[in-house]
């Protein structure tokens, strides 16, 4: 049952931070370390939450996803659109099978990533800000440039603590996007860089997969689900009048939190 309990509370975590600028991965790190769920088989699990958090974006636009493939040989804006999703997912791509072993073996861990999570939360302070001058107001109006910019900014989040839909909403803001236009953008260029993401590690983990652990993996998938489907429905509401100040706050204190408890040893933070 505590089996169970950790796998749904590890789907509500990622389900709930996968789309918000305060990184997933760092949060999974961080709760992991403090449930004690480790080990090659939790790697397989975190996969699987994040394949449950990809269906929840396709599942909310189901219909805009079905219009595109039905209108890529007929519009021309489908066409554009699918361009610039492949063209933002090729620098992550390409430096994540080249760097993803080396960056994981030595920044997967929890202080690592409570640095990150500080340095991000000062980024967002100091990126949106008032009188930031916006170019591009909706996602159909992006050009491949703006596409390969928003692209180059994700490869940032290769750093656990970064966050993915932080640095593509933040690379968005910088190049001129409006807040909608950037988070809409992140949640669509989350389809193809997750999911090659999740295929190319279950692929590689598929000798830990377990029958006996399905069980665990349904709750976790369902509650990430549910979660980022929540989320998704709610952020693009929240940022259409309010900025992105809150979640700096949050990245900021908790990353704090994190490094205070790890320097005078209240937690062990250190990897197994």
């Amino acid at each position: 049952m505590t089996d169970l309990l950790n796998a749904l509370l590890l789907g509500v975590v990622e389900g709930l931070t996968e789309f918000l600028p305060i990184s997933s991965t760092g949060h999974l790190i961080i709760v992991s370390a403090l449930l004690g769920e480790s080990g090659e088989k939790s790697k397989v699990f975190i996969i699987v939450i994040q394949l449950a958090a990809i269906f929840a974006v396709c599942w909310e636009y189901r219909l805009r996803l079905t219009r595109v493939a039905f209108g890529l040989r007929s519009d021309p804006a489908a066409r554009r659109f699918v361009a610039n999703l492949v063209v933002a997912f090729l620098p992550a791509a390409v430096l994540g099978v080249l760097f993803h072993s080396a960056i994981k073996s030595a920044l997967f861990h929890a202080v690592p990533v409570a640095l990150a999570l500080v340095a991000g939360g000062l980024i967002i302070l100091w990126i949106d800000r008032p009188g930031r001058r916006v170019r591009v107001d909706d996602v159909d109006a992006m050009r491949w440039s703006d596409a390969l910019k928003v692209g180059i900014a994700q490869s940032f989040a290769l750093i656990p603590g970064t966050s993915r839909s932080g640095a593509t909403i933040l690379g968005g803001l910088v190049f001129g996007l409006s807040r909608r236009a950037a988070t809409e953008f992140s949640f669509f260029l989350a389809i193809p860089t997750m999911f090659g993401a999740v295929v190319w590690d279950l692929y590689r983990n598929r000798g830990l997969l377990d029958g006996g652990d399905l069980a665990g993996f349904a709750a976790g998938f369902a509650g990430s689900f549910v979660a980022a489907l929540f989320v998704v429905r709610s952020l693009l509401a929240y940022v259409s009048r309010h900025d992105f100040r809150p979640f700096a706050y949050y990245r900021i204190a908790f990353g704090l939190v994190v490094l205070v408890t790890a320097y005078t040893g209240w937690v062990d933070w250190s990897p197994d």
